[in-house]
């Protein structure tokens, strides 16, 4: 089979063996990989990790063959999208709602990763985390599922609800879902970025408000002239640098919640101490979905709750290369990386 393989920031596409249940002990069941969304954990990886891999996680794919245990939930020939980590639900992390840091989540992914013509799905994924793709969405629109549940948890985890103001500081493809899930949320959301086009599209997907980043001062006087001169309640972090923690710290309100989803460049970026303190302020991580955070975000999705269409660019198997450089660059705000070339959607 054709796989995209990562290695010392190169790509390079490889005839490679495809999964067979064999392979796996006659258990869970064999996807042919329709497309797959570009992550920016992808990009992170391809840069910073120079071992040999094929990365891919946001799936959406054909069912080839599944064993008989899950034929009354699936079949072949059923398209689905799927969540690549499966927490235990039983453990300490689990029931503390750490999914995340379960140590089941950390160890389940499907092989050999979604920028290959196949894939293997365990038995723990059919149960947890797969889905069927909902008739009125394409396969780009549904491959959203996986990002947009990791924003729901994020928003879960920050308590938004009605009454809030949040600021979504970074409006790519991150940015824009999480904004509409605050808004799924009934809360209020301002957006900012640096790029007037993203800015625009904000404004065009349901958020409250967007504006341009200009500097720290300026910008977050103006967070504060639309929050009654307190700040905003939340300020989600999907863009990271000292100079967008610095904003985002001039921007939350005293009391009020900032939340870090996503990596910087070097770990001596921080949070002042003094700031956090005097201010009372609360600082939150986000890293991964849960089962219902993906159960939820394909309802969303199939309700038309939260939209997607048009925020993804089609690149071919091939072309992987070009589509992360482009993400980079800014030039694609998401990348979607269609591996069967027959499909149509």
């Amino acid at each position: 089979m054709r796989t995209a393989v990562a290695e010392n920031q190169k790509i390079s596409i490889q005839d490679r063996p495809a999964p067979k249940l064999s392979d796996y002990n006659n258990e869970g069941a064999i996807v042919k990989v329709l497309g797959c969304g570009l992550c920016g954990s992808d990009i992170v990886k391809f840069i910073h990790d120079g071992s040999e891999k094929v990365l891919g996680h946001e799936v959406v794919g054909e069912i080839i063959e599944i064993k008989p245990a899950f034929l009354s939930k699936f079949k072949p020939g059923d398209k689905v999208v799927l969540g690549h980590h499966v927490p235990c639900m039983k453990c300490e992390y689990c029931e503390n709602k750490n999914y995340s840091m379960c140590r089941q989540f950390k160890e389940t992914n499907i092989r050999p990763g979604g920028f290959a013509e196949y894939i293997y799905v365990s038995p723990l994924h059919l149960k947890n985390t797969v889905f069927k793709v909902p008739k009125n969405l394409d396969d780009m629109e549904i491959s959203f599922m996986e990002p947009l549940a990791c924003c729901i948890r994020a928003v879960e985890r920050a308590e938004v609800k009605k009454g809030t103001t949040s600021l979504v500081i970074g409006l790519g493809s991150i940015g824009l879902l999480m904004g509409q899930a605050v808004k799924a949320y009934k809360g209020d959301v301002i957006g900012c970025d640096l790029i007037e086009e993203r800015v625009a599209l904000a404004n065009n997907l349901n958020f409250d408000a967007s504006i341009k980043f200009e500097d720290n001062e300026t910008t977050s006087e103006k967070i504060k002239e639309m929050t009654c001169g307190y700040g905003a309640d939340i300020v989600f972090m999907t863009s990271g640098s000292d100079k967008t923690i610095e904003y985002a710290l001039k921007s939350v309100r005293d009391g009020g919640t900032i939340l870090i989803f996503s990596s910087v460049p070097s770990d001596t970026a921080g949070y002042t101490n003094n700031d956090i303190y005097y201010r009372e302020l609360k600082i939150l991580g986000s890293y991964s979905p849960s089962p219902m955070d993906l159960k939820l975000a394909h309802k969303l999705l199939s309700k038309k709750k939260v939209i997607v269409k048009y925020l993804s660019t089609s690149y071919a198997l091939e072309e992987l290369g070009d589509a992360i450089q482009d993400t980079i660059s800014n030039k694609t705000l998401k990348a979607y990386i269609k591996i069967d070339k027959d499909n149509k959607d």
